[in-house]
């Protein structure tokens, strides 16, 4: 069973508003034969100007769904939040069965539901690695690791970090600062 939280920035979030964001959510049920117990988390943030943004994470025991998106109508924003997290169950989906079927296994592994056989396949081509590179992690601190990823043209830089001596990644964000993740 989904157990919404919806929490607004500069807007109230109304019943009509909770219930549009419900009912598009409530429709990624059909896929999954026994509904798992998750929260969802939905925040609505409303810009100065006038532009609309919705974030929805809805974590799984064995996968994490997460979409977010802007536009200049919040309405439209929560359909193509729907229509983003329908297209990452289908993806997972097939990449389980695919793995399940290589492995001679019957059973669908996160027993999802079955799926609309009149909807597009996604792309198989889609996750084909094509590309490999192997490098030596150089020590440095994180500004260090922004200036070397602007000096290669990359959206982010994995480097191994100087004081904790742990793998780190800097990456840019859609807004056009710098994100880091630290790993343990």
């Amino acid at each position: 069973m989904l157990k919404y939280n919806i929490r607004g920035e500069n807007i109230e979030v109304t019943e009509p508003i909770r219930n549009y964001v419900e009912k598009k959510i409530d429709k990624l049920e059909r896929y999954f034969t026994e509904v798992p117990d998750a929260n969802v988390h939905v925040n609505l943030k409303v810009y100065s100007d006038k532009n609309a943004k919705v974030e929805v994470t809805i974590p799984l025991p064995n996968l994490v769904l997460r979409a977010e998106e802007t536009s200049g109508d919040l309405y439209a924003s929560i359909d193509l939040i729907a229509d983003k997290l329908e297209r990452q169950i289908r993806k997972h989906k097939t990449k389980v069965n695919r793995k399940m079927r290589d492995k001679g296994a019957q059973q669908d592994f996160f027993a999802f539901g079955e799926i609309n056989e009149s909807a597009p396949d996604e792309n198989e081509s889609d996750l084909e690695i094509v590309r490999t590179k192997q490098f030596d992690l150089k020590p440095m601190d994180s500004e260090e690791a922004v200036l070397q990823m602007n000096l290669l043209g990359h959206s982010f830089y994995v480097y191994t970090d100087a004081e904790s001596d742990g793998t780190n990644i800097v990456y840019r964000r859609k807004d056009g600062k710098y994100g880091l993740i630290e790993t343990n």
